[in-house]
């Protein structure tokens, strides 16, 4: 049975990357995604909310137990965007839960802190304020 966001923060659990394909352990509603550089007033991140299956920058793909999100335009994130030079946020709502209803909706933040294949998640209130 897949954990929920919560239950996964609460554990502390972390995901996974290979190359450009992280694997997160729950399922998610992805509204949109912001990557790039830490924030400061010289680097905007991109913000992606094409994930069609043909051409679009992220693609989804779900396991029983986890998540796995694709970045077609990046080749190896860790390299990018590791050894906190920056991090993915997740705008998203639990699998299944209305995502009209904005209590339902979270961020997450997605980084690269070490050598290792980990990725560190943690629940934000406000992207803008990191």
């Amino acid at each position: 049975m897949s954990r929920t966001i919560k239950q996964a923060m609460d554990a502390k659990q972390k995901g996974f990357l290979i190359k450009n394909s992280i694997f997160l352990p729950f399922h998610l509603e992805l509204l949109s995604v912001w990557i790039g550089k830490d924030m400061s007033l010289v680097s905007k991140p991109d913000v992606i909310t094409d994930f069609s299956d043909k051409k679009g920058d992220l693609h989804i793909r779900e396991g029983e137990n986890y998540t796995n999100l694709i970045f077609v335009n990046h080749k190896e994130l860790k390299r990018e965007y590791g050894n906190y030079k920056g991090h993915i946020i997740l705008f998203c709502t639990e699998k299944g839960d209305d995502i009209f209803d904005k209590t339902r909706r979270h961020y997450i933040k997605l980084s690269f802190h070490d050598d290792t294949n980990n990725v560190y998640m943690e629940l934000i209130d406000d992207p803008f304020e990191l």
